[in-house]
Parts: C-alpha cells; structure tokens; sequence
C-alpha cells in the first residue's frame, strides 16, 4: 500500500543536505516550464532535465517554474546548475517547512504556503518555494496550481511594468498573486462563519459541533502559514538584500499591508470562533434546561394524581368511597380538577 505521507522522521540520522521528498505521496513527471524576457522579446518552452542551466545575458530575466518536487534527480539538476547550497535543495523536497526566508548573498532562498478552498469548504495548503537570483527566478511548487498564472498571462501580454522591470519585480509579483489568493480563502471562511453562526443560534447539533472544529483547525492552519510570512516579506522590503532594487521595496510594502489585513482578519475570525464554542454550549445548556422544565411540569402534574390513585389503591374494606355510586367519577373529577388547575398556574406564572 502506497504510504499517504511520508514524515521527517524518515530522515532520521541521514547527512544534511539529503534529498528526500517529505510530504504527501506524489506521482507522475516532474515538469520545468522555463518563461524568459524582457522588453522586446519572450521566449518560453518545457525544459528537459537536461537542459536546465544558469541563464545568459538575453533575455533580461529568466523563470524557471519546477512542478512536482518528488524527483530527486530535478532538484538535482537545478541544484547543479544554480549552485544551490545543499541545504535549500533539501528543503525544497521537504514540503512541510514553514515560511522562512534565508539570504545566500548571490541568491535568496523564500518558502511560502499556497492556500485555496476545496469544493467541500475545507482548506488545503501546498508548498512553494522561490529562488530570487541576479538575473533569474526558481519556483517549486508540489502539484501544478492556478495561483501563479495571472503573472505568467501578465508577461505574455506585457501589461503592467513587468516587463520592463527585473528579477526582484517578478518575484515580487509571485509574491502578491499568493498573498492575493490568501483574500479569497478568508471571504470563503467568513461565508463558513456566519452560516455556521446562525445555526448554532437556531438549532446546534453534533454536526454543528464538527464543523465549528473544523472551522478552528482550518483557522490554526491558516495563522501557522501566514504570521511567519510576514516577517519574510518585511525583511525584503527592508532592503537589506542587495538583490532588491529600491523602487521594488515599495511595492513589497504594499504586500506587507496586505498580509497585516490578512493577519487581523484570522485573528478577529478566530476570537469568533472562540466565542461561538461559547455559543454552542450555552444553546446546548438551554435546551437541556428547557427540557428539564418540561420533564419537571409533567412530573410536578402527576404527583398529586399518582398520591391519590396510590392512596385508593390500598383496598381496604372499609373505605367508604369503595361502596359510594359516585366515587369513581367524583376520584376522576378532583385528579382532572388538580391537574387543570396547575396547568393554569404553571401558565400564568409564565413557566411554560
């Protein structure tokens, strides 16, 4: 049977740097798209693993998009051809990293988390990495995705400034389009939200319980993949890297506010989700009280009627309603009295 996962612990007491997918099973090719340009010209075309090599002078800027990270012999490659410490190669095999970013002087290394909403409502998250060069960009990504395609059509049509800018640019446009995706999950989650709100308020069930767990769990995920991103962008657009132009810090800036948005978001849907287990428990505590009461009327009605047919049903000879004409019915007219007149009661006190 094909593991689903495989785990960090298979890498226990092997060297550094050793290749090793870490993650979800993943079969098939690894595909590498390779997109190059500048002003005039692009040029774009399937690598064969062969192929793969440091870019030259023209055109300006080079993407080489790698997806499937499975295939160790890829990494290999790229590695090779970019000199790669073998320590980044390792961790782009291994897809459960957190976001980080580490800065080789002639290269960056930037690992960030795609998230989208599945069909069913519930969140996934997949791992892509970015290698920012002089001249050159790395993308890893696990299975192919939609999230990077507006940048791609961007440069085919050559709107915006893209084309005319460098390799920071780009990255920094890879950047946008996955924090820009991070919006429509969180609109996704807030639609969960407030169905799930009005429901709890209406009538909670077990399977109201299951999806507010859900919903928080979902909400972990997305704080775990977001809070350490941003300080990878903050330190970008601090500058400090000299493979970031100025005029591009101001555009990782405006990625910054965005990912603070985002940020404030989760935080608020999960104070909540906080609140909304309260909401359950005290909806879940009101049926139960509401429940007693009613158990307590019906049980408060039949005591006075079950004292008095205990009460005749001793049998003793000389009672002397056992030989009266009327006694049965008059017995049955005072338990109807009784129990009328603590409906009544019970009524006008309001208690049901």
């Amino acid at each position: 049977m094909i593991e689903a996962t495989k785990k960090r612990s298979r890498k226990a007491g092997l060297p550094p740097g050793t290749l090793m997918h870490i993650g979800a099973a993943r079969s098939g090719e690894a595909r590498v798209q390779l997109l190059a340009y500048d002003e005039q010209q692009i040029i774009e075309r399937t690598l064969e693993t062969e192929a793969i090599s440091i870019p030259g002078a023209s055109p300006a800027v080079t993407w080489i998009n790698v997806v499937g990270v499975h295939e160790s012999a890829v990494l290999e490659r790229i590695g090779e051809a970019f000199s790669l410490h073998p320590l980044v190669r390792e961790d782009i095999a291994n897809t459960q990293q957190r976001p980080k970013l580490e800065d080789y002087g002639d290269y960056a290394f930037v690992v960030l988390k795609h998230l989208r909403t599945q069909s069913s409502g519930e969140i996934s998250s997949e791992q892509i990495c970015l290698v920012l060069g002089r001249h050159f960009v790395l993308t890893f990504e696990e299975s192919t995705c939609d999230v990077l395609e507006p940048v791609r059509k961007r440069i085919r049509e050559n709107r915006g400034r893209i084309r005319a800018q460098g390799a920071d640019y780009l990255a920094y446009a890879l950047l946008d389009a996955i924090v820009d995706e991070y919006f429509a999950v969180l609109e996704a989650v807030g639609e969960r939200i407030e169905l799930l709100q009005e429901e709890l308020i209406a009538n909670p069930t077990r399977q109201s319980l299951g999806d507010l767990m859900r919903l928080r769990h979902d909400m972990i995920n997305l704080r775990r993949s977001v809070w350490p991103l941003r300080d990878v962008v903050d330190s970008l657009a601090a500058g400090s890297s000299t493979l970031i132009e100025a005029k591009t810090t101001f555009y990782l800036r405006d990625v910054y506010d965005h990912l603070a948005h985002v940020i404030d978001t989760i935080e608020t849907y999960r104070d909540m989700l906080s609140g909304m287990l309260d909401i359950y428990l005290s909806s879940i505590n009101n049926r139960m009280n509401e429940i007693m009461k009613v158990l307590t009327i019906i049980a408060t009605i039949f005591m006075p009627l079950t004292f008095i047919v205990g009460l005749y049903g001793m049998n003793f000879k000389h009672m002397p309603e056992l030989d009266s004409v009327w006694g049965y019915p008059l017995v049955l007219m005072v338990m109807l009295a009784i129990a009328g007149g603590m409906i009544w009661y019970f009524k006008h006190k309001d208690w049901f």
